[in-house]
């Protein structure tokens, strides 16, 4: 029963977050990203916050840690989920997945020069094969579209080290809250804050949003939102943060074919065949430490 439930879980988590890049894509189709992304927030919040009071579970961060509830409002959620939605626009989403699906890398990344984490020899290798292939991929992408899409894939690195750094901040601060601690308070207020900004700034009408954008935005803060995230915890709980973490080799492939499907855009060979040593670099960057030690010994 076990293996079935973490089968499961490993499923829906990889159907929800490839499908998240498609839903971005559609949502921005009508709706304008800081827009979206506050509406987004303001859909899940509310959820969140009841199954906050259903588990008693606390709202706020312990004493000492509340002012980093806020700061990841806005550099967790607000300004990330907003360049994200905004990189959507201009860069297709198996592109956007292939850059995201990097964050184990990026977050070692930081982890070695923020925290002084020591790295072992297959993680810097994988490190090296994942920077080469997706500078690789990326410039193969631009090239196909003369560099229209540079915006874009700008917005989603920037997007890609808020969060990140944001990971990184947590574990210097060991800050072991509940994911819905996490995510409750922080994404209300990043949904009041963005979708007060853009009525100054984006003017949005409802008028001129197509129901499959509302939908889409619906999809991105319900389901995607919080039962991908939930489901996500909730595997790492049942299985080892190794196996867990494979779920960023998986999501791509399925962004992909969700948009070759519904946009018909075909994927470029030559990048997909970069897309294989990037998973094997990513894959390096996730081996064990305790296994590594003891290949060391």
């Amino acid at each position: 029963m076990n293996k079935v439930l973490i089968i499961i879980l490993f499923s829906l988590v990889s159907l929800t977050w490839g499908t998240t890049w498609i839903a971005m894509k559609i949502a921005t189709e009508t709706i304008p990203p800081f827009f979206a992304t506050g509406i987004r927030f303001l859909v899940a919040a509310p959820l969140l916050i009841i199954i906050a009071f259903y588990t008693k579970t606390p709202l706020l961060f312990p004493y000492g840690q509340r002012w980093f509830q806020f700061v990841i409002a806005i550099f967790y959620f607000a300004i990330p989920f907003t360049l994200m939605l905004y990189g959507g626009m201009y860069v297709s989403s198996s592109t956007a997945s292939v850059i995201f699906s990097t964050m184990p890398v990026v977050v070692l990344i930081i982890s070695f020069l923020y925290l002084k984490k020591k790295l072992f020899l297959t993680q810097k290798i994988g490190i090296l094969i994942s920077l080469i292939t997706l500078s690789t991929i990326l410039l193969i992408e631009l090239e196909s579209q003369c560099f229209f899409q540079w915006k874009g894939i700008l917005a989603l690195l920037l997007a890609l080290f808020s969060h990140a750094f944001i990971y990184a901040e947590c574990q210097k601060k060991c800050c072991n809250v509940s994911v819905i601690t996490f995510n409750a308070l922080p994404s209300l207020i990043s949904g009041i804050l963005l979708s007060t900004v853009s009525w100054f700034i984006e003017n949005p009408h409802i008028n001129t949003m197509s129901n499959r954008s509302i939908l889409a935005i619906l999809y991105l803060g319900d389901f995607s939102g919080i039962f991908g995230i939930l489901s996500y915890f909730y595997l790492q709980q049942k299985v080892s943060a190794f196996y867990a973490s494979t779920v960023f080799l998986i999501f791509p492939v399925i962004a992909g074919f969700l948009e070759n499907y519904i946009y018909k855009n075909t994927i470029i060979l030559c990048k997909m065949w970069f897309v294989f040593p990037l998973m094997i670099g990513i894959l390096l960057t996730l081996i064990p430490i305790n296994y590594q030690k003891k290949q060391k010994k």
